[in-house]
């Protein structure tokens, strides 16, 4: 498949990747390009903003939680109908899951995907040296895809020299890479963090307007048609007959309720067009506002978020929350990770420092820590046979989040890989899988089938006695 695609990498984190991706769409759609987005890693924060700040649909591509057909198959089947695809890398270019190692890397991944990339460079207060920088990201490895440079916080009057000393620099080495554009400096290329990374595209005012700034700056310093001509010359994807895939099945009403707002939000694309695949309809609700589930519902999805910014409005939400404990007792299938877990408690602390009452549904308490609980890359695999996993069976997920329970639950083992670091977690009890780590049911499809079928049971059992959910 032809699929003009680009990445936007860098040598670290910090280097203004998310911002550089986000102004290229945003400059490529004001043009009247179809554009789609992706980003590296397990990261939930930037393909919101590319979503819901832009417009722009993006998926994650992650090498651990996916094989390498896999990730081809699902990023041609997303970037397939786009004139341009903007890949935001990962950390720095060449950092993997490991502090020696290159695995699921934005290298890796431009090497997979077989993608030009564009590697940003800070210009501030830089100069001969740049070509060390860029020489040491070339030579590295052979293959290294890099197609361009971007340099960062330049000013106009110093870009010119800058761009004709590195060209040929670089010419004069061998590696006939151009310099495609600059951003300089200015108040509107910072955006604001928070303890998650960054914030929610829904809480900060103007964003959108800031973007379509932003894009019109890079009208004038960046190079689009050189960009796009990057984009346009990437080799074709070649999709294998051995890529995994799902059996699809014919809609049939099966309603899946999917808790949307702003405190659950973090949902992978590939998760829930699996969900649809499999014949869920996916029915958003919220439980900050909602006072009921949605009707003749027969599954449950509570995905990550931030819970604990919206503690108070949520256990004010008493009627939703009573009846999402009744309706799990009575055996409704649920899937809760992170910010969902945190909400099934007794209680969980707010970020006031006050613990509110949650659902009830998982005995103990979410409580506030000084510092990251659990950060990275987990292989799950089930400690015992439940509803969704048998024992022995491996999931692939990823946790990052300041709170803890008082009972994480004892159903899984999770593992740092390549690391002997190992704790109990999940709860899977009845019909629910709950627990901190975000699961992408691409690592195992049977767990999405499981839970599916699970559905499918307690919809028949609900009908076969006359009683709708």
């Amino acid at each position: 498949m032809k699929i003009p695609r680009i990445m936007i990498a860098a040598p670290m984190s910090g280097c203004g990747k998310t911002t550089v991706a986000c102004g290229l769409m945003q400059a490529f759609g004001s043009r009247g390009y179809r554009v789609a987005g992706a980003k590296c890693g397990p990261d939930y924060i930037d393909p919101m903003f590319h979503r819901e700040v832009l417009g722009i649909d993006s998926q994650n591509l992650d090498l651990f939680f996916l094989r390498q057909e896999v990730m081809t198959r699902l990023f041609a089947e997303h970037a397939g109908g786009a004139d341009v695809t903007v890949i935001e890398g990962v950390m720095g270019y060449y950092d993997g899951m490991a502090l020696d190692s290159e695995k699921a890397s934005s290298y890796e991944t431009a090497k997979v995907l077989q993608t030009p990339v564009i590697l940003i460079v800070n210009g501030k207060g830089a100069a001969l040296s740049v070509l060390a920088l860029l020489k040491g990201f070339l030579t590295f490895r052979k293959d290294h895809h890099i197609a361009g440079i971007i340099l960062n916080r330049t000013s106009k009057a110093v870009y010119g020299r800058m761009k004709k000393m590195i060209e040929q620099g670089l010419w004069d080495m061998g590696y006939p890479v151009p310099v495609v554009g600059y951003v300089p400096e200015d108040p509107i290329f910072q955006i604001k963090s928070r303890h998650l990374g960054l914030v929610m595209p829904g809480e900060l005012r103007d964003l959108q307007e800031a973007f379509v700034k932003i894009g019109k700056v890079f009208e004038e310093t960046m190079d689009l048609e050189a960009i796009l001509r990057i984009a346009g010359a990437a080799g074709d994807l070649k999709i294998t007959e051995g890529a995994q895939r799902a059996e699809k099945a014919s809609p049939d009403g099966l309603r899946l309720a999917v808790a949307r707002d702003l405190a659950f939000s973090f949902y992978y694309k590939d998760n829930l067009r699996l969900l649809e695949e499999l014949g869920c309809e996916l029915v958003p609700f919220s439980p900050l506002t909602d006072a009921c589930l949605p009707d003749g519902i027969s599954g449950l999805l509570l995905g990550g978020g931030y819970p604990e910014v919206y503690a108070k409005e949520l256990s004010e939400n008493v009627r939703l929350r009573r009846e999402i404990k009744a309706k799990l007792e009575r055996g409704l299938p649920c899937h809760a990770e992170c910010g969902g877990f945190l909400y099934l408690h007794e209680s969980m602390e707010g970020m006031d420092g006050i613990d509110y009452e949650m659902a009830g549904f998982i005995e103990g308490s979410a409580v506030r820590k000084d510092r990251l609980v659990r950060f990275g890359y987990v292989e799950i695999e089930g400690d015992q046979d439940g509803a969704y996993l048998e024992r022995g069976d491996i999931l692939k997920g990823h946790e990052f989040h300041y709170w803890d329970s008082s009972n994480n639950g004892d159903a899984c083992i999770a593992r740092k890989p390549g690391r002997d670091v190992a704790w109990d977690c999940i709860h899977m009890n009845g019909n629910t899988f709950a627990g901190f780590p975000h699961i992408h049911y691409y690592s195992n499809l049977l767990f999405a089938r499981r839970f599916v079928d699970r559905m499918r049971k307690f919809r028949a059992v609900r009908e076969k006695e006359g009683k709708y959910i």
